[in-house]
């Protein structure tokens, strides 16, 4: 097309005028806007891949670092060293606890249940000589219970006045533990329930919304107020019925007692409400009175819930899970030592509670099972 154009010592204008007359149409500036415009292009398609790989990217890297971040809400398995610092009488760390409950402020949510439930109730009194003959139409027997660890489901609503009448003194002990046992352990097992119950939502990898309220209705009957995972698990455990049976005897006098029979109160408990018996022994000016139930059951229950939030047991529930993280079970002769605050007597009273446990051998009751009474409960035997 350009043959007869010579190349040689040609300019630029001359060029470019050969080229016109050979009809080529030359712009600098077209040629420089389809190449800004095709660098443009190039750059729009790969911001746009960057925001594509981003937005495809995030979900999964958003598990994985909250994965990475997220705080590990088991407890920590720092038993041992705790075991070794309280052995040797140092201080380990209980200041969580301190700031999850305020006794006055939550006293309703954590005996609300309990006292609702007692509403209900309205408990016979048998004479002994009934139950006596209950017992034996039952084959209940605490020598067969102490033998083969199996307790029969026998729910007595009070106790009978005969007990105080009771001259023979190892008849008395023997029927007042055949009365309460099945009752600490029944209440035993709700826990275990619960707890079972606990581990399984903790072990999800997402929580329904009936598993977040049930959570929710445990922190509040705990008394735990910042919905702490670890401090719910200390507190929602058993308490070992041979601790149960001997504060029962203690406070009681193995059934004896006025609050026991009027007011089918097994521990003592201190209430400031309405609901109570007045100690004749009290000192003036004090307004505490002694929690009283319409039956047998809603005291044990309301103890439990006592010694599994009240901040002066705190120590006792830390020895509890370190039993349990280390031994498997748990031993009473150990925790009755962190119950000091319980009575006025500090830790005279944890040795006469020691004493009632050996001299009866109620340790024989620490694993026992009792008949189950739903399917629930037989899968914990």
């Amino acid at each position: 097309m350009l043959k007869n154009v010579k190349l040689k010592n040609i300019d630029i204008k001359s060029l470019r005028k050969v080229l016109l007359k050979k009809g080529f149409l030359l712009s600098r500036k077209s040629l420089l806007k389809k190449q800004s415009s095709l660098q443009n292009l190039y750059k729009i398609s790969f911001a746009s891949l960057l925001i594509i790989l981003f937005f495809y990217l995030l979900p999964p890297t958003y598990l994985i670092v909250s994965k990475i971040f997220k705080s590990n809400p088991e407890i920590e398995n720092s038993s041992n060293q705790k075991l070794v610092q309280v052995l040797e009488g140092k201080n380990f760390d209980e200041q969580e606890e301190d700031i999850f409950t305020d006794q006055d402020l939550v006293y309703q949510e954590l005996y609300g249940e309990v006292t609702e439930e007692d509403s209900l109730e309205m408990g016979v009194r048998l004479k002994a000589s009934v139950l006596y003959q209950l017992f034996e139409d039952t084959n209940y027997k605490l020598k067969d219970v102490r033998a083969n660890k199996i307790a029969k489901p026998v729910e007595i609503g009070k106790l009978p006045y005969e007990l105080k009448e009771f001259q023979n003194v190892r008849k008395r002990k023997e029927l007042f533990i055949q009365i309460v046992l099945p009752l600490i352990l029944e209440e035993n097992n709700k826990i275990l329930l619960d707890r079972k119950k606990l581990f399984a939502i903790l072990n999800k990898n997402n929580n329904s919304k009936s598993d977040n309220e049930w959570l929710n209705k445990k922190f509040k009957q705990y008394g735990i107020s910042k919905k702490d995972i670890p401090t719910l698990k200390r507190r929602m455990d058993i308490i070992p019925p041979s601790m149960a049976i001997a504060q029962a005897a203690k406070e009681t006098g193995w059934g004896t007692s006025r609050f026991a029979l009027e007011g089918n109160a097994l521990f003592g408990q201190w209430t400031y409400t309405d609901k109570g018996i007045k100690p004749a022994a009290a000192e003036a000016g004090t307004t505490h009175k002694v929690m009283m139930f319409n039956v047998l059951k809603s005291s044990v229950r309301a103890y439990a819930r006592n010694l599994n939030t009240h901040k002066s047991y705190r120590k006792m529930r830390y020895i509890r899970a370190i039993q349990r993280d280390n031994i498997g079970k748990l031993n009473s002769l150990e925790l009755v030592d962190h119950l000091d605050k319980y009575a006025e007597t500090g830790k005279e009273y944890t040795v006469i509670l020691k004493k009632i446990i050996e001299q009866n051998t109620l340790t024989d009751f620490d694993d026992v099972k009792i008949l189950p009474s739903s399917e629930a409960v037989k899968n914990l035997i």
